[in-house]
Order: C-alpha cells, then sequence, then structure tokens
C-alpha cells in the first residue's frame, strides 16, 4: 500500500507542476507582455463583422492542423501500437502543453508518451522524432523556395549568388531526402557498435518503416505546413496587411526557415518570432503594432489554446502508469 500511496502522490505532483508551469508560461507570454495593451487595442479595431471571417477561419483550422498531425504520427505507430484516433489525438495535445516550457519544444515527445503503454514509449518517442523530420523536410523546402522567392522581389542580390543559394538548397534538400527515404540505415549504423546497442534498441523499429508509410507521413506533413502557412496569412489578413497571396507565402515561408534554424527556451521564442516578423513584413507595411499582432494571434490559436486543452488531457491520465510505474496492487 506504501508503493501505491507513494505513486499516487508522485502522480499528482507531476500534474501540478504541469499546470502550475503552463500557467506560469501564460502569465509571462500573455498578460505580463509589456505591449499586450496595444496587441489588445489592435485586436479590437480590427474585430469587424466583415473582417471577423479571416480570424474565425484561422481559428477553425487548429483543430484540422493539429488532426493532420496525429494522422501524420498514427501511420508511424502502427508499428508499435494501434492507437485509436481519439487517444493519438489527446497524445498530440498532450505533448503541445509539455512543450510550451521546455526549449525548442522538447517536452512535446515527454507528452506523448503518456497515452503510450509503458513499455512502447521510447519507440513512441523515435516515431516522433520521424514526425519531426518528416515535417523538418516541409520547412526546409518551402523555406528555401520561398526565401528565394523573397530575396529576388526585395532584395537587390546579384544573380551568382542567388544560384549559389538556389544550388546549395537543392542539395540540401536531396540530402534530407535520401536520408528521410533511408531511415532505416540509421539503426544499423548504431548497431555496428557494440557498446551502443543496449542503449539504442528502440531504433530498431527504423528497419520496418517501408517506403510507402514514410511517404505517407511526409504527405501529411505536406498538409499540415499548408494549413498553419494559410492561418498565418488569414490573421495577417485580419489585421489589415494587405500582401500579395503569393509574396505573402514566401514571407511565411522565410520567417518559418528562419525560426526552425534558431533554438530558444520557451520565453525567448515568441520574442524572436516578433523580431524576425518585423523584418520580413516590414516591406509590406511600417505597422509595427499588427504585425507583432498577427506572430503573437498564430501563436495563441497553435500552441496556447491546443495546451489549455492538453492540460485537461494530462489530468485525466495516470502519469506514473504511463511511465511505466504501475505496481501490482494496482493491477
Amino acid at each position: 500500500m506504501g508503493k501505491l500511496f507513494r505513486n499516487k502522490w508522485l502522480n499528482l505532483l507531476v500534474k501540478t507542476v504541469v499546470v502550475l508551469l503552463f500557467a506560469w508560461v501564460l502569465y509571462q507570454q500573455v498578460f505580463a507582455r509589456e505591449n499586450i495593451e496595444a496587441l489588445w487595442a489592435t485586436f479590437l479595431s480590427n474585430f469587424t463583422w466583415e473582417n471577423s471571417i479571416w480570424l474565425l477561419s484561422a481559428i477553425l483550422l487548429m483543430p484540422l492542423n493539429w488532426a493532420l498531425e496525429t494522422l501524420k504520427w498514427q501511420t508511424l505507430m502502427e508499428r508499435i501500437e494501434k492507437l485509436p484516433f481519439i487517444k493519438a489525438y489527446k497524445a498530440i495535445f498532450a505533448g503541445i502543453t509539455f512543450s510550451i516550457f521546455t526549449p525548442n519544444r522538447i517536452g512535446e515527445y515527454g507528452g506523448r508518451i503518456l497515452m503510450v503503454e509503458a513499455p512502447n514509449n521510447w519507440k513512441a518517442v523515435v516515431a516522433t522524432l520521424v514526425g519531426s523530420f518528416s515535417q523538418l523536410l516541409m520547412l526546409m523546402s518551402f523555406g528555401l523556395v520561398g526565401m528565394l522567392y523573397f530575396v529576388l522581389h526585395f532584395l537587390d542580390i546579384k544573380p551568382l549568388y542567388v544560384q549559389g543559394m538556389t544550388f546549395l538548397g537543392l542539395v540540401l534538400i536531396g540530402l534530407l531526402l535520401f536520408c528521410y527515404f533511408n531511415i532505416r540505415l540509421f539503426s544499423s549504423v548504431f548497431f555496428k557498435i557494440k557498446w551502443l546497442r543496449k542503449y539504442v534498441k528502440p531504433l530498431l523499429i527504423l528497419r520496418h518503416y517501408k517506403t510507402k508509410e514514410l511517404a505517407r507521413t511526409l504527405f501529411f506533413a505536406f498538409l499540415r505546413y499548408i494549413t498553419y502557412t494559410i492561418q498565418y496569412y488569414l490573421l495577417l489578413r485580419f489585421f489589415s496587411i494587405e500582401i500579395d497571396f503569393l509574396l505573402g507565402l514566401a514571407g511565411i515561408s522565410t520567417i518559418f526557415l528562419l525560426q526552425t534554424s534558431i533554438p530558444l527556451p520557451p520565453l525567448m521564442g515568441l520574442l524572436v518570432r516578433g523580431e524576425v516578423a518585423l523584418n520580413i513584413w516590414g516591406y509590406f507595411t511600417t505597422n509595427e503594432i499588427s504585425i507583432l499582432a498577427a506572430t503573437f494571434g498564430v501563436w495563441l490559436i497553435n500552441l496556447i489554446l491546443p495546451a489549455l486543452i492538453g492540460v485537461f488531457f494530462i489530468i485525466g491520465v495516470n502519469v506514473m502508469n504511463s511511465l511505466g510505474f504501475k505496481n501490482r496492487e494496482e493491477g
């Protein structure tokens, strides 16, 4: 009974820490922002009946965004554990909650394993890494194309430099695609090193991923990329930033590429997003507060709102059981 009692208290402690950390990030990033009053005033000034369609559309795309991520993860989890869509969807939201207060969103891996059988935890982490790789491929591919398009329109760069950037970009994307579709080779390399074998057993799952599964995963990553890119564009329109559609997509792709290249602690991430956005959208408007409001809006809709939902899913999970501490008295 003592062990059971201890596990219940540890379970409660973990959940309490998660809720407190989320509340702290929410306060620091939303309520304690220096410009929150200006952002709120900008929101209210743009919140008209005619304009609200842009905002509503962006919000309605949020469940689709994370549903596509769920389908992507489900595809990779099929060889590990059969997860019903709803359970996988909950795992994604739980992962978002953990990611909010961890550097470079690394907590996402820990959040997802709460909905997976304990023996499959590390395999689920490997599946999540493969899914992240597929999304990185989309970010890099569209980001490089978007950046080139943006550069050609706004920056005076010699053609030789543009050709060099194009060549290097294509080589990089080609290398990433080769690594992605030959990901099983990574497990073979690690298993050739004897002292590493016992530590990298979860990587064995990489040997079972077929080209068809990897292509399907990449397709969901593509659809998800298009979804959250459109969300960003819709919020730009809501905040009255008039941009040509193609140039807008190019600018958004450039911003995503630059953001991905800078690993930052959670409280710095939003600040840097804002600075990058100001530099890109500064070519279209001098209204800095609207630029920051659009960037802030994307963050609220796609991360804070799902993270808040994820808190309730985490509260309903036995964290200690999920991490493999289930004891006989409970079973």
